[in-house]
């Protein structure tokens, strides 16, 4: 099994003893790179978030011209609570060619590597640039990347392509789905369980739309093209959380539910979204509101992340072809940050070290072939870019 180098290994280890959960701040671990990157005399520029306790931060090796690469991932990871790990997940061990640790696999892996080459790079005269961007809040919605893709857009020399890092197994992935995440709020009102000329539940209002949903779930997969790629082949709307009630003997007063809806590319997710609204203020809301006009619902957007559409014989497949061999790309239905980046006019590819597998579960890891095959594809994009 081949093994990364001493330096990808040793920078790993000192990203993952940063706890970079999405509610914490990354402050820490962009200084740290901040610093590493200064170290190689590499300036680094930062992108504070509107409330100061995170940062993107983005880089450039070699001259600024037109052609270059971005390297793109992620500074923040997925919880650990309530996951039965074996070890501390938050200090990086070496068992059986595996490396464990939250963030190994998604994504800190392929930011150590593409980290430990900074010098590599420096050493290459690089006659086209290698940027490096790197976001927070990746996990809870890619909230982060927007902002510096935009000022990337706007004050860098227009680069080649863009290798978004993920964990594909090294494989090129040219689409994806996008994300919307929905949470609705019925608000009833409440009272005995036996006055129901009186009282609203929210509960049997919240079942309704949920009744709703599964019928437009139903209906996407009616409309599956095996041809897409992707698998499932259709958009998909799923219910995954819902709360809601006090008592059995008592009408829910309130009752909150979200839903994930994974659009393939060409399918509007709010198109569905406002779909929902209309049946909920037009066929659920008038019953509620006939008994008590205290009753609403509403509606909001927490996530919406676009869909990365697949682009045949782009600037950025035709590059991860000859970086890595493979003629075929494929669609997969987890996001990234991909579709931000080709809605600002980038080429993009999707390829990283890892399987999705691994990702946000207890004992996560990656395993040294796959880090060392990730080095590699590195070491031949220096030589592209000579």
């Amino acid at each position: 099994m081949a093994r990364p180098s001493g330096d990808v290994l040793a920078l790993l280890e000192k990203l993952i003893a940063f706890d970079t959960t999405s509610h914490l701040s990354n402050m820490d671990i962009i200084e740290f790179i901040g610093e590493y990157l200064l170290e190689h005399s590499v300036q680094s520029n930062l992108m504070p978030s509107p409330d100061g306790r995170k940062a993107n931060l983005f880089a450039t090796v070699g001259p600024m011209v037109e052609g270059g690469v971005v390297l793109s991932g992620h500074t923040d990871v997925v919880p650990v609570e309530g996951q039965d790990w074996s070890s501390n997940p938050f200090a990086m061990e070496e068992r059986d060619g595996r490396l464990y640790g939250r963030g190994t696999c998604d994504m800190k892996g392929f930011v150590a590597t593409a980290l430990a080459l900074v010098p590599h790079f420096k050493k290459a005269n690089l006659s086209k640039p290698i940027h490096l961007a790197l976001s927070y809040d990746e996990e809870v919605g890619c909230k982060g990347a927007p902002a510096m893709i935009k000022r990337i857009a706007e004050e860098l020399p227009k680069p080649l392509a863009v290798i978004v890092g993920e964990p594909t197994d090294m494989k090129p992935v040219n689409g994806h789905k996008g994300i919307c995440n929905v949470h609705t709020h019925v608000r009833g009102f409440a009272s005995h369980s036996s006055q129901t000329q009186i009282g609203v539940s929210a509960v049997m209002a919240a079942g309704e739309l949920i009744s709703y949903l599964n019928g437009v779930a139903q209906d996407l997969a009616a409309q599956a093209d095996e041809a897409s790629g992707f698998t499932p082949a259709h958009s998909t709307l799923t219910v995954n959380v819902i709360s809601g009630g006090t008592a059995s003997n008592i009408m829910a007063q309130d009752c909150q539910f979200d839903f994930d809806l994974r659009m393939i590319p060409g399918d509007d997710p709010l198109e569905y979204v406002e779909r929902f609204k209309d049946f909920a203020q037009t066929q659920i809301l008038p019953k509620m509101q006939a008994i008590s006009p205290e009753t609403d619902i509403r509606i909001s957007n927490d996530i919406l992340v676009p869909s990365f559409a697949p682009e045949v014989d782009s600037d950025a497949q035709q590059l991860i072809r000859r970086l890595t061999g493979a003629n075929q790309s494929y669609q997969v239905s987890f996001g990234t940050e991909a579709g931000q980046f080709q809605n600002e006019g980038f080429s993009v590819i999707v390829c990283g070290p890892g399987s999705i597998a691994q990702a946000h579960q207890p004992n996560e890891f990656v395993t040294l072939d796959q880090l060392a095959q990730c080095e590699q594809l590195l070491h031949k994009l220096t030589t592209e870019l000579k």
